[in-house]
């Protein structure tokens, strides 16, 4: 049983870096959009780029935070038995 929370431990590290990798695109991205800078594109699909990619990193963040107090709910329960 203790190398599923190793699993998961891990796998909360890499989904935060995944979320912030989707928020710091999502700046780049959206950033010579918004300025007019990409040709054929308008100005307000900057906002809506950042927007998408920020719903990303807080789903990805969220989902992270969910098992990192999975593993404290599951540490605390180990301790007390």
């Amino acid at each position: 049983m203790r190398k599923y929370l190793i699993y998961l431990k891990y796998s909360s590290v890499v989904i935060k870096v995944a979320a912030w990798f989707f928020l710091f695109l999502g700046i780049i991205g959206s950033v010579p959009l918004f300025l007019g800078k990409v040709a054929g594109s308008s100005r307000w699909a900057g906002p809506v780029f950042l927007i998408f990619y920020s719903f990303l990193f807080m789903f990805f963040f969220t989902v992270a935070k969910i098992c990192d107090i999975l593993l404290q709910i599951i540490n605390e329960n180990k301790g007390q038995s």
